[in-house]
């Protein structure tokens, strides 16, 4: 197969599957007797990432594989397409799915602990029906505490390969001028200045 026809064909699959895809399954794309090796398939998404250099698009690895997205820059102006506003997350629900990914596997009890307040059990819920949290196992202790850790839904929803791609303690921390890095909604008119 024509290496330029390949790139095209992982392009068509990757805009058509609406989630990511590993090499293993954009080889699965073709019948055994024509399937490239994952080396041709990984030429190819080298090629796809360079053609979208200039591009609204983008290639991406996340944790389950490759996908297409836009770029941020023109994120504000897609998301108009949608009627749906994404749904808003509280602070609580927050801390909770921060002190999982930062310290899995955690209790509930560790997380009240950190917190200093209890964990609603709706936080838990939210976080595991949007995929973003699963039981990784039991804490052996009286009562055996469900064990919280993070899944790859979680690492692909926020565009991250691996937990090593988390910004740092350290780097987060240093999030207090986060509201003056911030830049405004543009359809939000800004403050005047004071007199």
């Amino acid at each position: 197969m024509e290496h330029s026809q390949l790139s095209k064909i992982v392009e068509a699959a990757l805009l058509a599957a609406g989630k990511p895809l590993d090499v293993d399954q954009l080889r699965q794309l073709f019948d055994e007797y024509e399937r490239p090796e994952a080396k041709m398939i990984e030429e190819a998404l080298a090629a796809l990432g360079e053609a979208c250099q200039d591009r609204s698009m983008e290639l991406v690895e996340v944790a389950s594989g490759w996908r297409l997205q836009v770029r941020p820059e023109f994120a504000t102006h897609v998301s108009r397409l949608w009627q749906e506003r994404p749904g808003r997350y509280s602070r609580a629900l927050l801390e909770t799915l921060a002190l999982i990914a930062y310290r899995q596997p955690i209790t509930r009890a560790e997380i009240e602990d950190v917190r200093g307040v209890a964990v609603n059990p709706n936080i838990v819920k939210t976080l595991s029906e949007r995929g973003w949290i699963r039981v990784v196992g039991h804490r052996e202790v009286p009562g055996r505490p469900e064990l919280l850790g993070t899944t790859r839904e979680f690492l692909d929803y926020f565009g991250l390969g691996s937990l090593d791609q988390l910004p740092s303690l350290a780097e987060l921390k240093d999030m207090d001028n986060v509201g003056v890095q911030l830049e405004l909604d543009p359809g939000q008119p800004e403050e005047a200045p004071a007199p």
